[in-house]
């Protein structure tokens, strides 16, 4: 078990927060907001309103005992920067922070914030696959030039062996599992697994590839 701040309840806030103590993790929600505070107190292990722009008060709850401090504060930019520079002065091991823009992220790289990352804008790409491709039921973003995606086996797939597919050397991508319609996974798959309709593959590409196997599979 991890133990977990974040700093920030705005939606981006909550759902982290909420899914780690689900998780079975510990859980310290922060924000200045009371309502906020309490809408969350009991979906986390501790929830305290606090304004964490102070760096005596936020030092006060302890931060250096934990693992992981996720800052989460929304439009406040420069309320975001500082209380990812005092996570990072108090002590805390490892502080994800959410962004605003490439500019925001750049700052915040350089006061010391260990991942960044951009919900909206991730969400945004996502849905943007979602309402145009064919096959591809999810896209996460791992960094400008390569993706993780899970693909619904195109008709033109069924009855198939991986072997025979040869996606990596057709296409450009690697198949890292199948999640069969059965409900089985199959992890690293063998060249002699064979496809089934409403299989899906989880692969991974670069952009270029994974567009162009849009191309081809969604005709």
């Amino acid at each position: 078990m991890k133990q977990f701040v974040v700093i920030g309840l705005g939606r981006f806030g909550v759902s982290v927060a909420t899914e780690l103590y689900r998780m079975g993790h510990e859980v310290l929600a922060i924000d200045r907001s009371v309502e906020r505070v309490d809408e969350i107190a009991d979906s986390v292990t501790h929830a305290v309103c606090a304004d964490a722009t102070d760096e005596a008060e936020l030092g006060s709850l302890g931060l250096r005992n934990f693992d992981v401090a996720v800052v989460s504060i929304g439009s406040d930019l420069q309320a975001s920067i500082l209380v990812t520079t005092l996570c990072k002065d108090l002590g805390v091991k490892f502080v994800l922070t959410k962004a605003k823009s490439a500019l925001h992220a750049k700052v915040l790289q350089r006061v010391g914030a260990d991942k960044v990352v951009f919900p909206e804008w991730d969400m945004g790409i996502r849905t943007a696959y979602n309402l145009v491709s064919t096959n591809i039921l999810d896209y996460i973003e791992l960094s400008p030039d390569y993706s993780l995606v899970e693909i619904s086996v195109p008709r033109q797939w069924v009855g198939e062996t991986m072997k025979d597919l040869n996606l990596r050397v057709r296409y450009g991508i690697n198949v890292m599992a199948i999640r069969h319609v059965s409900g089985d996974i199959s992890v690293a798959p063998q060249g002699t697994d064979v496809l089934e309709a409403d299989d899906v593959l989880v692969a991974i590409g670069s952009n270029a590839s994974i567009n162009r196997l849009e191309d081809i599979t969604g005709r």
